[in-house]
């Protein structure tokens, strides 16, 4: 039988979003955050670079909406872009209030503002060079003291649970959901006046990524299921510099040691970036990270070089303690010499789609952080807006909960029915699919693709959304079984979106249509048929 757990609001995830909704609406509801493992693990966690946000009297609003227009190629949604730009510095001052402890300049009181790729001010608010991780301990810190707010780790949801799926008439709703428990393989039912998904993006899709295993799509494939719209999914950022070592596993070189004079070198040490953009370095992350794929192939080189050591020692310890110590670890001393590094899978610039308030197409169902598609991004993230949308959605999603009243839910959910499944002894099957997804994924729908490329991709995954479901419907879940359900409905959505852009534009880079189009559109995919 399935354990079953009531709360005005079921979260899944605990990031930077999930956390943000969490604190904003504790005081006057009951809420339930659902982890995949640990309350601290998660994307939020291994983010350095910082937040932008428009801080300083030198910077203007105007000039950091058209540095999100320019780095996401003319394909963002200008009202969402000024939505998030003008509630920055609110989300910042919020974020000051929970306890953030962001880097000041020397003992004084004025905060330490860089610059990264694709900003033209300083405007980068950060805590050293590990933001994510000051935010994520805040904000946990602060949940975990909230007695309205309750953490369930170890928990993968399965599904969103619908009025729809239930065969109930009317408008569908959310109404909670079904959730695996991995200490004890029971599956659970959490009933919630409302669901929010921020379980972060999908690069795990990928065989090389930045990303913590938990970014497996999740709530993407969990939204399309239950009927609501996806965007853009086409254009996945590839972060153009992870340390290259096997010990490793694409450890990230935050963008911040390239805004703070970083240059990147071939193995011979001299320069390139200036042949692909007048910004060199400092480039928006497609460009980069397409110019060091390309000097790869081209030399037949496994990675290139990241060079900051002509600056003072004193000056990179300081500014990224947590980089130095990591690639020393590893043998890399970035004061006396350049570093490996290579581009990998980063973030996930599409998603679930939904409004100023990040409500979904589904009523009660909303979607924030790395899970949605705002519009702010358009074909590329500009750097350091991520952890900006994931507070500012949260909050607006928050208010907009607060304004309404709690919607009457004494629907009765089902237990989970096992009654028709039995215990797996093919696992392999799991394993193998698992691998081939990911590696023809990185092959063919990667920072550079081709026709026929993507219908390679279309083929294969096709027939492994086939096997999938079969395994499925006839074995009990695990967490590997759930996730690799997620992860290649994710990547069909990427395919077909890469598919029907006949273009190039930002993240989207394809050999047979490398023009950009005169006027372009969002990619909005419509489910048929749900779960």
């Amino acid at each position: 039988m399935s354990r079953h757990y009531k709360y005005d609001i079921v979260i899944i995830g605990a990031g930077a979003a999930g956390l943000t909704l969490a604190l904003e609406l504790a005081d006057h509801h009951r809420v339930a955050i659902l982890t995949k493992a640990d309350i601290r693990e998660g994307s939020t966690l291994y983010a350095q670079g910082g937040v932008a946000a428009v801080l300083s009297d030198k910077d203007t609003i105007e000039s950091h909406i058209n540095d999100t227009i320019d780095a996401g190629v003319e394909l963002g949604d200008p009202e969402a872009i000024r939505f998030t730009v003008e509630h920055s510095k609110e989300s910042i001052d919020w974020l000051i209030d929970q306890g953030v402890p962001f880097t000041r300049y020397g003992e004084s009181e004025e905060y330490h503002l860089t610059k990264e790729g694709g900003h033209s001010h300083r405007r980068i608010i950060h805590s050293a060079d590990a933001t994510g991780m000051a935010i994520s301990k805040t904000l946990i810190k602060n949940a975990t003291n909230h007695p309205n707010i309750d953490f369930y780790p170890d928990r993968v949801a399965i599904d969103v649970v619908t009025t729809k799926k239930l065969g109930i008439a009317g408008p569908n709703r959310a109404v909670g959901v079904y959730a695996l428990n991995l200490d004890d393989d029971v599956i659970e039912v959490f009933h919630g006046h409302f669901v929010s998904l921020a379980c972060g993006g999908s690069s795990k899709v990928y065989l090389y990524t930045s990303n913590p295993d938990t970014a497996s799509g999740d709530g993407i494939a969990m939204a399309w299921r239950a009927g609501c719209r996806v965007a853009n999914m086409e254009f996945n950022q590839f972060h153009p510099t992870c340390l290259y070592d096997a010990k490793a596993k694409t450890f990230l070189i935050s963008e911040a040691v390239r805004g703070e004079g970083g240059k990147l070198l071939l193995p011979d040490g001299t320069r390139f970036m200036d042949k692909f953009d007048k910004r060199e370095e400092l480039a928006p992350r497609d460009i980069v990270a397409r110019a060091i794929d390309h000097e790869m192939k081209r030399l037949g080189v496994h990675h290139v070089l990241l060079d900051i050591s002509h600056k003072d020692p004193e000056f990179i310890k300081e500014h990224f303690p947590t980089i130095y110590k990591r690639c020393l670890e590893y043998g890399h001393d970035m004061t006396k010499g350049p570093i490996p590094v290579v581009p990998a899978a980063h973030y996930t610039c599409g998603g679930v789609v939904v409004n100023r308030h990040s409500a979904t197409d589904i009523e009660n169902l909303y979607a924030i952080g790395e899970t949605a598609y705002t519009g702010l991004h358009g074909a590329n993230r500009l750097a350091s807006n991520s952890l900006l949308e994931c507070i500012v959605f949260a909050r607006s999603a928050a208010h907009h909960i607060s304004e309404n009243r709690l919607p009457a839910n004494d629907i009765i959910i089902p237990d989970w029915d096992e009654s028709k499944v039995t215990n797996s002894d093919e696992d392999v099957v799991i394993t193998h699919n698992w691998q081939e997804l990911r590696r023809f994924m990185w092959d063919y729908v990667g920072i550079v693709r081709t026709d026929k490329r993507l219908l390679r991709a279309k083929h294969r995954v096709d027939l492994l959304l086939s096997e999938i479901q079969e395994f499925y419907a006839n074995y009990k879940i695990s967490n590997d079984l759930l996730e690799l359900r997620n992860l290649a409905m994710v990547a069909d959505l990427i395919i077909r979106s890469a598919m029907s852009r006949k273009e190039s534009r930002g993240l989207h880079f394809t050999l047979d249509y490398p023009n950009k189009q005169t006027t372009s559109s969002p990619t909005i995919l419509t489910p048929q048929n749900t779960d």
